[in-house]
């Protein structure tokens, strides 16, 4: 007896389809091609969690740096001075304290100035 793959290979190919939605032109309506963006896709999902990691970090140090710069001190110098005072804070921390709280920012700022 042979077996008939219709509703498998149909529930198949859906399943493909629904992923490549956002998708332009026949990737939306070409199985092979659907299937194609969404294997290219999920890789850059892989690679761009970890690309996450590092945009954040630069993101940050921007952040840091010009919000230090307009205080009179490099980023460079900021960190360096942290590090000999003790401060702990991450540069996440320290990048939402220089855009939402910019007077504690400025404190921390003003403890490295004072060791020189």
């Amino acid at each position: 007896m042979r077996v008939k793959r219709g509703v498998t290979a149909h529930t198949k190919h859906k399943k493909i389809l629904n992923s490549a939605k956002g998708m332009q032109h026949y990737r939306t309506r070409s199985y092979r091609l659907a299937k194609q963006g969404v294997i290219k896709s999920l890789r850059y999902a892989y690679r761009d969690r970890r690309n996450k990691k590092r945009d954040f970090r630069s993101l940050w140090i921007t952040r840091i740096n010009n919000a230090s710069r307009e205080l009179g001190i490099s980023y460079s110098q900021l960190i360096n001075g942290m590090k000999n005072k003790g401060i702990e804070l991450d540069r996440k921390v320290l990048a939402d304290l220089a855009v939402n709280n910019p007077k504690a920012f400025e404190a921390i700022v003003n403890t490295v100035k004072k060791e020189k």
